[in-house]
């Protein structure tokens, strides 16, 4: 009984809390229960709070009337982002321990709509590095593969929802952080079109355009409502997008849907063995669906779109990160990756920083050109299979050497470099130890809804996540 009600998926949940055919109480007891029994061999929640606690919140919202389709139903949130009464770790000792006074823009949002903020999710140092172990919390393993990592940096929101611990949850992504854990956990995660989604009005809100808060969840109709819900413009902020809501048009199927399968970037991309014949595997299957999929071309000089990439990254990680580099104190206690991409960011000068613009601008061009013919572009949501979780990052692919720490999530940045929505879909299970894979589904700029619709049509023809749990 306890995982039918875990695993139906956040949508029905809260229909059975509406028409009281479920409790908040009987939610909270299952999920506690569910995390005492799962969390200790994946660390997915951290800083989870006092059972007693979450019991009376679940009591007092079944006396309360509903305030959203969220009331009375469990989420944690990443441990970057701030949700009042818990520590906001963001992996890192120099913040290990600090309280949250106040939540961040999404998380009032989510608790505005009935959340019951539960706890943390773990994530990298500082969110770097597409592989959540950190010195605080440690490492969170694949749910899949014991020992293996679940990717990141929103692997601890991707594994707790990969093990019925949450029905839904939030996650950030600047370089994938949404698309490789949840390929790699077996669930759907969604990098929104950036500014769909506000991050908080500190610092810089004109300039740094790369990452973005997004859903996870086990089916798209909950990936859809969550978006919903974290949505709409902060009026602190430039650059608010305004949408029609996506959860009324996530049906319809994807019959006469174009996609364009751009594999490994004719080569440009090097992918471990298995990677493109699953991705291709499901491309067929959309075929049989009612998709129309052909195969690409480089859209773009890949080598130049990296060099673009990695000098508005180092620009911004830099910025962000500058007062805890310049104190000799502070500085000690980041990991040597991120030192040295704040020392890159901060060594840029203007004219690169503008240079690189002027790239990412052509490749919008490209992009858009494409578009005009395709509805969606499609890539592997990962080059490698689940790595080993004692390694930092994979050194190499296919026997070509990894010159950066990130370069093994090159295919990612396509989509992140021009802020463009992608849903990842699972697609099924290989590689040497059996492992979850997914496939980005890459729109135009406002084409969230229509990616949404693919991703549901797909979900009701395979329904990874169900078929093969944990």
């Amino acid at each position: 009984m306890t995982d039918d009600i875990l695993f139906q998926g956040a949508l029905a949940q809260s229909r059975a809390l509406e028409h009281k055919e479920l409790s908040a109480t009987e939610l909270m007891q299952a999920t506690l229960a569910r995390i005492d029994a799962a969390n200790g061999a994946v660390n997915a929640i951290v800083s989870l709070r006092d059972a007693d606690a979450l019991m009376a919140d679940a009591r007092a919202a079944d006396a309360e009337p509903r305030k959203g389709w969220l009331h009375g139903m469990p989420i944690a949130i990443k441990d970057l982002a701030n949700a009042a009464g818990l520590p906001t770790s963001m992996g890192s000792p120099l913040f290990a321990g600090q309280v949250a006074a106040r939540d961040d823009v999404m998380v009032a949002r989510l608790r505005a709509a009935g959340a019951i903020v539960i706890g943390k999710t773990n994530t990298p140092e500082f969110g770097l590095g597409s592989h959540t172990i950190n010195p605080v919390h440690g490492p969170t393993h694949n749910p899949y593969a014991q020992g293996r990592s679940a990717g990141g940096s929103s692997g601890g929101a991707a594994a707790a929802l990969a093990c019925g611990m949450l029905s839904v949850a939030d996650g950030s992504d600047m370089m994938g952080s949404l698309r490789n854990p949840a390929g790699w956990n077996n669930v759907y995660g969604m990098r929104p079109t950036w500014g769909l989604v506000p991050s908080e009005p500190e610092g810089d809100n004109f300039l740094h355009q790369l990452s973005t808060n997004g859903p996870m969840a086990r089916n798209p109709a909950d990936l859809a409502a969550l978006l919903d819900t974290m949505a709409g413009p902060d009026p602190r902020q430039p650059h608010g997008l305004v949408q029609a809501p996506s959860l009324p048009q996530i049906d319809g199927g994807m019959d006469g849907v174009r996609i364009g399968w751009l594999g490994d970037w004719g080569r440009a991309l090097p992918m471990e063995q298995g990677i493109l014949e699953i991705s291709q595997a499901a491309l067929q299957q959309m075929e049989s669906l009612g998709a129309n999929v052909s195969d690409l071309p480089p859209l773009f000089d890949a080598d130049a779109m990296w060099e673009s990439w990695i000098t508005l990254r180092s620009w911004q990680v830099g910025a962000g990160l500058a007062p805890i580099y310049a104190d000799a104190d502070t500085q000690k206690h980041l990991k040597d990756t991120a030192r040295w991409e704040i020392a890159r960011g901060l060594a840029l000068s203007a004219t690169q920083v503008h240079a690189a613009s002027v790239v990412r601008s052509n490749w919008f061009k490209a992009a858009a050109e494409a578009f005009e013919t395709y509805d969606v572009l499609a890539l592997p949501s990962a080059q490698f299979w689940p790595f080993d979780i004692t390694w930092e990052y994979p050194r190499e692919i296919a026997g070509v050497q990894m010159d950066t720490y990130h370069r093994w999530m090159q295919v990612v940045v396509p989509a992140s470099l021009l802020g463009l929505p992608v849903v990842n879909v699972p697609v099924g299970f290989g590689g040497p130890d059996d492992t979850p894979a997914g496939l980005q589904l890459i729109g135009k700029r406002g084409s969230d809804a229509a990616l949404l619709r693919v991703a549901q049509a797909w979900h009701e023809a395979t329904d990874w996540p169900n078929a093969r749990r944990p």
